[in-house]
């Protein structure tokens, strides 16, 4: 029966290629609820019962015997997916509607189909654990999604965009591959079966930290993340809500794959993780209140929360270095929830984003301005998925993040003063992040949607259509859920860390969830008293007459709209302090002595990523080598017999001072 379910929606997906016009988007959305139907039953049971054995089940012999396997880890990675991937295709519906005349029936077919393969190939990593079956379909992962990113390819940026992404993760794909033939070689296993083995012989730290780079490249942490600014964007929409929301993950799922094989050196695990997540934190949300274009700032932002989620990894490693059970617990926990907080948040912030692109033709937040008043449901669903990402309660951002802090706090009674600075440094680091996160969802929603106009649209606006909306309607319910009842989620979850890291079981019922409860209850108080004050505002304004005017201004109301904060004058105060960490830009020229009239003058203001400069820089410098290099080849015989002689000459030279 499992052999039935997993092969027909693969089977059935390359119909897509042939299906006519109208049927092909309902045919997908049924291969992707069949595909999604037969992982996620198996799925819940596996996660209701974590102490069960895992699930396997052995449809194919290909290339020897490959056999899927669901755990309860694995289990939650499967569901966070799922939904993902089904809003996406479901905002899909309506998103490509304005591109039925631009593209043509073959691009659309393409489309779908890598659409349905990415979900295909996400699923196969959470649940294949044989490493040459592992690297197949993570290789299938970063091609499906580089067709998705070329839907767009007769933009020269983004064809250069979605090559640039395909090189990375080949290079990720070269570090997993040296790791896996590292452990072959000491025990014999090409997978992830031989870790334990190896874990319990060898050095831990140095394996984990290959691994680190090749899933690190796909999660985004920095500095492996100079793909991921790029391809965001270029995507479609509802493709860069699936990248962001879950395929990244898979780089998460990986990490927390290795760490549950570990054995040895999860202190300086813990401190590694620590330093990486906080820098790609930090960093990831300065180089996110710098951007214009509002997609390339929502990508950032995933640089920024991968570093949360991987703050709690590093102090659940650290918890075990130092066996606290509260770290581990707390750390863990509230690191792998962030996976489904962020992937829920992320995805309705991409979605919101895109419908803005749809209705204006443009991401630039400079060219925005008073979109609530002509899209209020989209206002209001991308407001709430600010607030959640600042992680302001009583939203599911707080739920995760209070459960990182409960871990740093109770960390903080360390053995040694180093252990305490490091912890203090995590916690100053997390409310940084937290803060600065707020500057930058204040500057992009209050930009973009309040205000009054940059530019007057040549074009109609209005609110984008039903099938773009129910999707963002959904993800809200569950992000909502998650803020009001925190318990059903966290409690399952810690199950999965319970059995997953051996660690105590009553620590999360004693005390993490009672402390939960307490917090929901506030919650619950905040939002009587905010409704009672707004029915308290509608009783009294039902007895007088309300009228509109212009903003008070201070005794002035500007009388342009150029005359508002941009983007770059709301965010400058900032990077000026931030100044030794970006790489800023200034477009303006100058006004001569001369020049008594001056013509008309733009000034703008980019900052790029000094991580990609520093690597431009790099391979400029590489080229420049290369190109001297080239100039050996003279296409003269002569010349190449010598540089044989010279090369025997040298390994000649080399074996005789016992050098080789």
């Amino acid at each position: 029966m499992e052999t039935i379910a997993i092969l027909a929606p693969v089977i059935l997906s390359f119909l897509i290629l042939v299906m006519p016009r109208g049927l092909r988007y309902p045919y997908t959305l049924a291969v992707t609820c069949l595909a999604i139907l037969a992982t996620s039953v198996p799925a819940v049971s596996a996660l209701m019962q974590p102490t069960a054995q895992p699930l396997t089940f052995t449809p194919v012999n290909f290339l020897g015997t490959i056999t899927f396997t669901i755990d309860s880890l694995s289990a939650f990675f499967i569901l966070v997916t799922n939904f993902t991937v089904f809003t996406g295709l479901l905002y899909a519906n309506g998103y490509l509607k304005s591109y039925i005349g631009e593209k043509k029936p073959a691009r659309f077919a393409l489309h779908y189909f890598s659409y349905v393969w990415l979900h295909f190939s996400m699923l196969g990593v959470l649940m294949l654990r044989d490493g040459l079956a592992f690297l197949i379909v993570w290789e299938l992962m970063a091609v499906s999604s580089f067709m998705l990113i070329l839907f767009e390819a007769e933009n020269r940026n983004t064809l250069k965009t979605a090559v640039n992404y395909l090189i990375q993760m080949h290079i990720g794909l070269v570090l997993l591959v040296i790791a896996f033939l590292i452990v072959e070689s000491k025990t014999g296993l090409f997978g992830f079966d031989g870790l334990t083995r190896y874990f319990t012989d060898h050095s831990n730290l140095l394996l984990f930290v290959l691994f680190f780079g090749g899933f690190g490249i796909k999660a985004g942490f920095m500095p492996l993340h100079t793909w991921l600014p790029e391809a965001h964007p270029a995507a479609p929409s509802h493709v860069s809500g699936v990248m962001s929301g879950v395929m990244i993950k898979m780089g998460i799922y990986g990490i927390v794959r290795v760490l549950v094989y570990v054995r040895a050196d999860w202190f300086a695990i813990g401190i590694f993780l620590l330093v990486i997540s906080a820098i790609s934190g930090i960093l990831g949300v300065i180089m996110a209140i710098t951007q214009h274009d509002l997609k390339k700032l929502l990508a950032y932002h995933s640089i920024e929360n991968i570093g949360i989620i991987g703050l709690g990894l590093g102090i659940g490693a650290l918890g075990i270095g130092l066996q606290n059970p509260w770290m581990v617990m707390a750390g863990f926990t509230g690191g792998i929830l962030h996976v489904l907080n962020h992937s829920l948040f992320k995805s309705l912030l991409f979605f919101s984003a895109g419908s803005v692109y749809q209705a204006y033709h443009t991401r630039d937040i400079e060219k925005l301005g008073g979109v609530i008043h002509r899209m209020p449901q989209t206002a209001t669903l991308f407001l709430t998925g600010a607030l959640a990402i600042c992680g302001l309660p009583p939203l599911n951002g707080f739920i995760s993040e209070i459960l990182i802090y409960i871990g740093l706090l109770k960390g903080l009674p360390a053995d040694t003063v180093m252990q305490s600075i490091a912890l203090m440094l995590a916690l100053i680091v997390l409310v940084l992040i937290g803060g600065l996160a707020i500057l930058c969802f204040t500057k992009a929603f209050g930009i973009t949607f309040l205000g009054s106009p940059r530019t007057v649209p040549k074009h109609a606006v209005t609110e984008c259509s039903s099938p773009m909306l129910v999707p963002q309607y959904l993800i809200v319910a569950l992000i909502i859920l998650i803020g009001f009842i925190p318990v059903a989620f966290v409690a399952p979850l810690s199950d999965v860390i319970r059995v997953q890291f051996n660690t105590e079981t009553e620590l999360i019922s004693q005390s993490i969830l009672p402390a939960l409860t307490r917090i929901t209850r506030l919650s619950y108080i905040f939002v009587l008293i905010l409704a009672g004050l707004i029915l308290l505002r509608i009783w009294i304004l039902k007895r007088r007459t309300v009228t509109r005017g212009p903003t008070w201004g201070c005794g002035y109301t500007a009388p342009t709209a150029r005359q508002q904060y941009t983007a770059t004058s709301f965010a400058s105060g900032f990077t000026e302090l931030a100044h030794p960490v970006l790489n800023e830009k200034t477009d303006f020229k100058k006004i001569g002595e001369s020049e008594i009239f001056p013509k008309p003058r733009t000034f703008a203001v980019h900052a790029e990523d000094f991580v990609k400069v520093l690597l431009l820089k790099i391979t400029g410098f590489s080229m420049l080598v290369l190109k001297k290099i080239a100039r050996l080849q003279t296409g003269n015989i002569q010349h190449y017999i010598l540089y044989a002689f010279m090369f025997i000459l040298i390994i000649f030279l080399l074996l005789y001072l016992n050098i080789l």
